[in-house]
């Protein structure tokens, strides 16, 4: 802890005397050059953790995973933005269009032509088709929740798809993305070789191919030379590391044991990354803000009262003036202001009144809680000042930390009390979005309320985005009154890279569509 602590207090003196700004995009990168490799460092309480393998459809933790499936996979559908991340849209990719009929109630999907896996078997109509029955349903916590007719995916020729929906489904192409439908995987690849070997050396129709994989250590991947896209990916060799949190990447970078590291959460390394000339830094559009939710299905938050006094107790404002210098917006509802339909405030939002906190708890007869979050840097920060704002209002606070496999676990048993996790998405309705933590048909949720689960319903079954918009703002107020959730700072991850290193997604921005943004590994380069 003590070296922990040097190199952060270091950070802050250098974070003093610098300019504070993202350098992404600050310099024309010039054409794209061919060749070289590049070594990716991502945490190993998230991004680097793929214990379960990289196939889609067995991969629990394949929304963490956007860079290792991306890279091997491709996808359908990409994420894009402009170098500032404005203008943010899901453009098809290995998807060649789609179309909406029926008001949103059947989506056909047509495949690029002469597309192949890295086996020689062709990616059309009939291995893509293969792939989403596959996905819907599996144990990925990145499977699509499609509303779908019975027998609702068939085939029109052989590079088209159709989906058949039981009611309009608006948001599902933004989706496709952070889904693992996006992800085709060969099906003779995997008849061949069986589930147990295909997902650790699985075989896709993405910018690379698996040379090695140690499970949740190292990825080495190498370029796909029959890729369907003429002198892409322009790099030779990519690799992607396991990593023990933010210092020991911060001290790889800039020892040269690495060329970038995706999802920094350590404010003083960023300040240090900023102030500096040696990284170049990209901190995402946010589009997910922090929630603290409550399990209403269990004691004690299953008394209003209790939730009322969490609100109450809770101030994110002073969270993010004091840890984070207000570098990130604080937010009443589950959308940033980098993603769709956003609004800061909700009308009649409980504000922090440590009094009337205080008096909740003494009418309950006292109040504990067990609080847990996924083990980074600024969660913890965040759950720590929590504990101190809460134990001020007389609430008893214990508080733990996990890695997201076992985090997931924890909401799979559903004996959980609260947890400070992030809720949204660059679509509400996409990724982590408002229905993963607040459905009643999510394992990741403490609610279970109709109306609710109405409104969310009833904003993706519009394709009118003005009747989307007012629909979400309601689901907002309506999570506040029912005091279902305190939404907190919608913080948002950042990518570094040493001098030479370009790509869209790593050195510029594209609003995260889980909690990390998707790196478009095909586009991504190095001056040589």
């Amino acid at each position: 802890m003590r070296p922990l602590a040097l190199v952060l207090a270091s950070a802050l003196v250098a974070a003093a005397c610098g300019g504070g700004e993202d350098t992404a995009g600050n310099a024309p990168a010039g054409p794209p050059q061919r060749g070289g490799e590049l070594t990716v460092l991502e945490d190993a309480a998230f991004g680097g953790g793929w214990p379960t393998g990289l196939d889609p459809a067995t991969n629990s933790t394949g929304g963490a995973n956007l860079s290792q499936m991306g890279a091997i996979y491709g996808g359908l559908f990409n994420l894009k933005a402009n170098d500032d991340g404005s203008n943010a849209k899901a453009v098809p990719n290995q998807a060649e269009g789609y179309k909406m009929l029926d008001g949103g109630k059947t989506v056909k999907i047509t495949i690029r032509d002469g597309i192949r896996f890295t086996d020689g078997t062709p990616m059309d109509a009939k291995a893509v088709a293969f792939n989403f029955r596959r996905a819907v349903g599996s144990p990925c916590t990145c499977a699509p929740i499609w509303p779908l007719e019975k027998n609702g995916i068939t085939t029109e020729g052989e590079r088209t798809v159709v989906l058949n929906f039981t009611r309009p489904f608006a948001p599902v192409i933004n989706a496709f993305p952070v889904t693992n439908v996006n992800w085709i995987v060969s099906p003779t690849a995997l008849r061949k070789m069986g589930e147990k070997k295909f997902k650790i050396t699985p075989v896709g129709a993405g910018p690379f191919t698996v040379v090695t994989n140690k499970l949740s250590s190292e990825l080495v991947l190498k370029r796909n030379p029959n890729y369907f896209k003429k002198g892409r990916p322009y790099l030779d060799r990519l690799t992607i590391k396991s990593i023990g949190g933010d210092q020991p990447a911060y001290q790889a970078l800039l020892a040269g044991q690495a060329d970038a590291y995706l999802g920094m959460n350590t404010e003083p390394l960023i300040e240090q990354a900023r102030s500096g000339n040696q990284l170049t830094v990209a901190t995402q559009p946010p589009t997910s803000p922090y929630v603290i939710q409550l399990n209403t299905k269990a004691k004690p938050f299953d008394n209003q009262r209790a939730r009322e006094a969490i609100y109450y107790a809770t101030d994110f404002d002073a969270i993010a003036k004091g840890l984070f210098k207000d570098r990130y917006p604080v937010s009443q509802g589950f959308t940033g202001p980098g993603g769709l339909f956003h609004h800061e405030k909700v009308p009649g939002y409980r504000e922090h009144n440590p009094q009337r906190a205080r008096q909740i708890v003494n009418q309950l007869g006292g109040l504990t809680v067990n609080l847990g979050t996924l083990e980074n840097y600024v969660a913890i920060q965040v759950m720590t000042a929590l504990q101190t704002q809460w134990q001020k209002a007389g609430i008893k606070v214990n508080i733990k930390k996990y890695e997201l496999s076992t985090l997931v676990q924890e909401f799979n048993n559903g004996n959980w009390q609260a947890m400070l996790q992030t809720a949204g998405a660059w679509d509400p309705a996409a990724g982590v979005g408002v229905a993963f933590r607040f459905s009643n048909d999510s394992p990741f949720s403490g609610v279970n309320d109709q109306k609710l689960d109405g409104l969310l319903n009833g904003a993706t079954a519009t394709l009118d985005n003005a009747e989307r918009d007012r629909l979400y703002q309601q689901a907002s107020k309506h999570i506040s009154d029912q005091a279902y959730a305190p939404f907190g700072l919608a913080f948002a991850p950042t990518n570094l890279a040493v001098d030479g290193v370009h790509g869209p997604g790593l050195t510029t921005k594209i609003p995260p569509i889980v909690v990390n943004s998707a790196v478009i590994w095909d586009e991504v380069w190095r001056t040589r």
